[in-house]
């Protein structure tokens, strides 16, 4: 996807045992793919930061989901089932969705876990990539491109570096 595109509508089950579509986020003013799998060291990194940006952003009309659809065949560990057991453990206070055929990957054109697409109140595409500068330790972060990125789309204004490579594992991709 490139910046102002628009998502696609889907439908996917999530870990909380829900059906979720991007229909049931559609009030939200801002709305976050955050791209992940439960096996990458980067993508681990991140679940404990993206759990305090949910909370942090809960009263302010934000939305956010976690998205995998590596191939489970060749990396078990990212499998519906753990995904469940992670989504339990963790208490996230977000669906994280299984994208089977992996065709809103496709759509986003995610390379990496983790990667986020952060989407405005018409589901325009607005900024995408990296979380911050430091996925190795949270205490050296110096960045937080996706937070401030909420916080300009939060009050209206355009995001002023829409685009950060990010850092992490490839996508693994079914053959």
């Amino acid at each position: 996807m490139n910046i102002g595109d628009l998502l696609i509508p889907f439908s996917l089950p999530a870990a909380s045992g829900k059906e979720v579509s991007s229909y049931d986020y559609a009030e939200k003013f801002v709305f976050v793919v955050f791209v992940t799998c439960n096996h990458c060291p980067y993508s681990q990194a991140y679940w404990d930061r993206l759990i305090k940006l949910a909370e942090k952003f809960e009263e302010d009309n934000f939305g956010l989901v976690a998205l995998c659809g590596n191939d489970a065949k060749k990396y078990p560990q990212d499998s519906f089932e753990n995904m469940v057991e992670l989504y339990t453990q963790k208490k996230l206070p977000f669906e994280y969705l299984h994208d089977e055929d992996q065709a809103i990957l496709k759509h986003l054109g995610a390379t990496r876990t983790p990667e986020v697409f952060l989407f405005n109140q018409h589901r325009e595409l607005v900024y995408k990539g990296a979380i911050d500068d430091s996925w190795e330790n949270q205490e050296t972060v110096t960045r937080v491109y996706l937070e401030d990125a909420v916080e300009y789309s939060l009050d209206g204004i355009e995001v002023d570096y829409p685009e950060i490579p990010a850092v992490g594992c490839s996508i693994k991709w079914k053959d």
